[in-house]
């Protein structure tokens, strides 16, 4: 699955536009490699997301095409 596609569908960012932008300013990595909106994401990825002086580290678990709110959050486990 696109990078942009998994951060909406998980919801760890609210827009595909907005997860697209991020990784076109180089503000995501992936097994600690710069991103592209279109790197291909696979289960046991570590993800990384710099918002502001944070940085957010995730691990990805499941990936699906479609999933309710309240399970978003079985998609990944936060690292750091």
């Amino acid at each position: 699955m696109r990078l942009d596609k998994y951060l909406k569908v998980s919801r760890i960012i609210k827009r595909r536009t907005v997860a697209k932008d991020f990784a076109e300013h180089e503000r995501v990595m992936v097994n600690d490699k710069i991103a592209k909106p279109s790197t291909n994401v696979e289960k046991g990825d570590i993800i990384s997301i710099f918002i502001g002086q944070k940085k957010t580290v995730i691990e990805v678990l499941e990936i699906r095409d479609n999933v309710k709110a309240g399970e978003a959050k079985n998609l990944y486990r936060v690292l750091e």
